[in-house]
């Protein structure tokens, strides 16, 4: 599934959709609902793309609400933030009404997924391996009211091998301007076998672990998005600075030697892989 991703740009670099040059939006509506987060949780106001009208070619921003509602009788619990590719294809329960007219790409710059072990979850992030925002195949829902809302859910499919053993699911992600184009070409009103092909796995995705911090619906930081080992207050950061410490610690001791030694360099190498060693036990 996908239950949570990112989108922390400013509006102006999302508005540019920086990877995908042919790609060009113009109105953005409902802008200012929209709050750039790197943990953007279900109920978050988010902006999707779609085409202005079905019959025209031209695309706009529009920020919906994440969760399509559903059931006989609509409450506020009750919202589809994730729909299955399988059910997209077969035109099972409320997706037939949607897959014709209500296509819409979801706008990322990745997502995150929990591996499960034992009782802990370990947070993983996927994002393309060059940088490029992630956009994600989606269906959209307006309301009757007088007022309409915007409601989007995001396509999953079975994960590719390379992140089938953090999850069996995966959003579609579409990669070329040619397929995000057709999935957005809704003229026809109608669902063809030529769109049910773009419902696969994608690979290639870079994937690492991430802090847990981004579990917590609410919380917001940008290392959310960085690799654990590499955050400034990760492990990668703590060796360094115990590296640090210990060309600190040889200075000091060179600079209390009365004088030139020769049996001062096997002390000082003594010295330094004994603080090693403390670094790899600890």
């Amino acid at each position: 599934m996908c239950g949570r991703y990112a989108l922390g740009l400013q509006r102006a670099e999302i508005r540019a959709l920086p990877g995908y040059p042919g790609l060009e939006v113009g109105e953005w509506v409902n802008e200012d609902s929209f709050v750039s987060r790197h943990n953007v949780a279900p109920n978050s106001q988010a902006p999707i793309i779609r085409r202005c009208n079905p019959s025209s070619p031209n695309l706009q921003l529009q920020t919906m609400r994440w969760g399509i509602p559903y059931g006989k009788v609509i409450t506020n619990s009750q919202h589809a933030i994730n729909a299955r590719s399988e059910n997209i294809i077969e035109g099972a329960g409320m997706w037939n009404k949607y897959r014709g007219g209500n296509r819409c790409v979801v706008v990322s710059q990745g997502y995150y997924e929990w591996q499960t072990k034992g009782k802990e979850k370990i947070p993983y992030f996927m994002k393309h391996a060059d940088g490029t925002m992630m956009l994600m195949a989606g269906m959209y829902h307006v309301s009757d009211d007088t007022n309409p809302t915007y409601h989007f859910a995001i396509i999953t499919t079975n994960a590719s091998k390379s992140l089938s053993w953090l999850h069996d699911r995966q959003p579609v992600i579409l990669t070329s301007y040619a397929d995000i184009t057709k999935w957005l070409d809704t003229s026809s009103h109608a669902w063809s076998a030529e769109l049910a092909k773009l419902l696969q796995p994608v690979g290639g995705l870079t994937c690492y672990q991430v802090p847990k911090e981004v579990g917590k619906v609410g919380a917001e930081s940008p290392t959310f998005i960085q690799p654990v080992a590499t955050r400034k207050d990760g492990i990668k950061a703590m060796f360094a600075k115990q590296q640090e410490r210990n060309k600190e610690s040889m200075k000091r001791k060179r600079s209390m030697s009365p004088g030139p030694s020769l049996t001062q360099p096997e002390t000082a190498g003594k010295g330094d892989e004994t603080e090693s060693k403390k670094v790899k036990l600890g």
